[in-house]
């Protein structure tokens, strides 16, 4: 396992050094707000099954007189996602606790806090990303697309939420340490990188969120078209040079324009599921100190996190992937 070395730290002097730790890039977490939640008990399994009852259709056709209509059956729909462990360590010296002028075991633990959040974050949206209604900027297939966001595009999407009859998002997830909600305006929300936030500024009718008045702004969010509120994160990564030629767009190889999947969705359109009692992510710290058989002297120490975690398309007809090239702005 590499190590955390005194070498590897790269110190300024030989000197202790009181020095503030330089600000670095830090996650963006917005997709679990709005995912539903439900926590799977400890020692039960590690699938987690939703369950839903199966509308009953219209009832048109007239009751005839004194003849009992046929009775009907009450059934349910599942929808099932397994429990995946995630997790990484880290490995810390005696030497470097000892020496180094950064307190190392504390970086080392915040990284790790925010490494994790990234991960649920990532293995998210690479579920929600992946569903089975989507849209093109132009053309029939993601190969072909160079073209901006567009509004007909938008009206296309909440047409076909609408259609399925998606309700709008009202409440999303607390941001306390507790699994609770908190009511917002009902939309539909879009989340996407921000690379495409000049393109959706563009769109006619835009609000952006300076402008909403006594509505509060959801974290992350830029503003609103229509019935749709906007939320960007950089971390919502496209699909590198995925599109048809790129022209004025952005493109990773210069060539062909990268495709970025913007996700419309209503309320419980998928679902975060971790694991209940081990919260969503647990910290793991050994202090160098700690000594055992494979480490007498206590030179080690180690720092990571583990987490259970699942997320899952719960309807595929409440949630629509728009494919879409991103202004090039620098050209």
């Amino acid at each position: 396992m590499p190590q955390t070395t005194y070498g590897s730290i790269g110190q300024r002097t030989a000197a202790w050094a009181a020095a503030d730790m330089l600000k670095h890039a830090e996650p963006v977490m917005i997709l679990s707000k709005f995912g539903q939640h439900k926590p799977v008990p400890t020692n039960t399994a590690n699938a987690v099954k939703f369950r839903r009852a199966i509308p009953f259709p219209v009832a048109t056709a007239g009751l005839q007189e004194g003849v009992t209509p046929a009775s009907r059956q009450i059934q349910f729909e599942d929808v099932e996602a397994t429990l995946v462990q995630y997790g990484d360590v880290a490995e810390i010296t005696d030497h470097v606790q000892d020496m180094a002028e950064d307190p190392v075991l504390k970086v080392g633990t915040e990284l790790c806090g925010e490494q994790a959040g990234a991960t649920i974050e990532a293995v998210t949206w690479g579920a929600i990303r992946a569903g089975t209604s989507v849209y093109y900027a132009n053309g029939n297939t993601r190969s072909g697309v160079n073209q901006p966001i567009k509004l007909k595009l938008q009206r296309a999407v909440t047409a076909a939420l609408k259609r399925n009859k998606a309700k709008k998002v009202t409440k999303m997830a607390s941001s306390s340490v507790k699994y609770g909600t908190e009511a917002i305006a009902a939309a539909y929300i879009a989340v996407a990188h921000t690379n495409l936030e000049s393109d959706i500024r563009d769109m006619p009718g835009f609000t952006p969120v300076e402008k909403y008045g006594t509505t509060k702004p959801l974290p992350y969010e830029i503003g609103k078209v229509e019935d749709v509120r906007y939320v960007l994160s950089p971390d919502l990564d496209a699909f590198l040079n995925a599109g048809g030629a790129a022209g004025n767009m952005v493109s990773d190889s210069g060539t062909n324009a990268d495709v970025y999947p913007v996700i419309y969705f209503g309320q419980d359109a998928y679902g975060c599921i971790p694991l209940k009692g081990k919260k969503a992510i647990t910290p793991k710290v050994t202090p160098v100190e700690e000594t055992d058989s494979s480490d007498p002297l206590g030179q080690r120490g180690y720092v990571g996190w583990k987490s259970y975690f699942v997320a899952k398309i719960l309807n595929e007809g409440w949630i629509v992937r728009l494919e879409v090239a991103a202004t090039d702005n620098m050209q």
